[in-house]
């Protein structure tokens, strides 16, 4: 018998039989896991087991390649936080989808796990959640192997009036260098390299260009599978309160 403990936050819950749920849980060590929760429809275990909600699992199974069982212990819950706020919980959603579906199962990925653990418990902070959100994204892309170089252009090597980034390499490109490429390229917002205000309107447009890559770059690295729609539905929220 197998067996491993950790904590994690729950990404992902559906039926297994009469009874039973199929969770999968980002942890901190373990990565993606996935396991039946026996009972989990039940009405003691159910309520623990909320999208989003931190959980102490432990894990085991015969053998290593099996789906195994988890048994949970919750250690905190984002339920109370999101059900009084739509931006709340669109992001949550948002979050927690785009996890579920980027991440291989069974890697640790212990940078994005510590920035997304960080990125939940800041959900109901209206004022940075935006901004916050943007980084992440950076993160999971960077962590995932196609981060966006945004130190210097990538025609002239200067750091100067950056403005655009390479759709097809993820590099930064200055004003003066894009020349007839300009309505090509994307966005480069002074948010993305921890410049200027933090408005939401400038985190809107740079949510542009991270979505290029997410879509165009990691989705296709998956089996071109369609990015989840609860991140468009995060953008809309935005749109709405900026």
């Amino acid at each position: 018998m197998i067996e491993w403990r950790d904590e994690g936050a729950l990404l992902k819950v559906r039926k297994h039989g009469e009874t039973s749920v199929i969770i999968e849980v980002f942890t901190a060590t373990h990565g993606r896991a996935a396991g039946i929760v026996r009972g989990g429809t039940s009405r003691k275990i159910a309520p623990i087991l909320q999208p989003g909600a931190q959980l102490d699992v432990t894990w085991k199974a015969r053998l290593e390649e099996h789906l195994g069982s988890f048994t949970v212990e919750p250690v905190r819950s984002r339920a109370a936080v999101v059900m009084s706020d739509r931006v709340a919980l669109a992001g949550l959603n948002a979050v927690t989808a785009i996890l579920a579906f980027a991440l291989p199962e069974r890697e640790d990925h212990p940078p994005l796990y510590k920035r997304s653990i960080q990125l939940l418990d800041l959900l109901g902070q209206g004022d940075v959640w935006p901004l916050a959100y943007l980084q992440w994204e950076m993160a999971l892309l960077n962590e995932l192997g196609f981060g966006l170089d945004l130190s210097s252009c990538a025609v002239t090597g200067s750091t100067e009036n950056l403005t655009y980034v390479s759709p097809r390499t993820g590099r930064a490109v200055a004003q003066t260098a894009a020349g007839e490429w300009a309505d090509r390229m994307l966005p480069l917002t002074p948010v993305m390299v921890g410049e200027g205000d933090a408005d939401v309107t400038d985190v809107i447009t740079a949510l542009s260009t991270t979505g290029h890559f997410l879509e165009n770059h990691l989705a296709p690295s998956l089996g071109d599978r369609t990015l989840p729609e609860a991140r468009a539905r995060l953008i809309d929220q935005f749109k709405r309160t900026s």
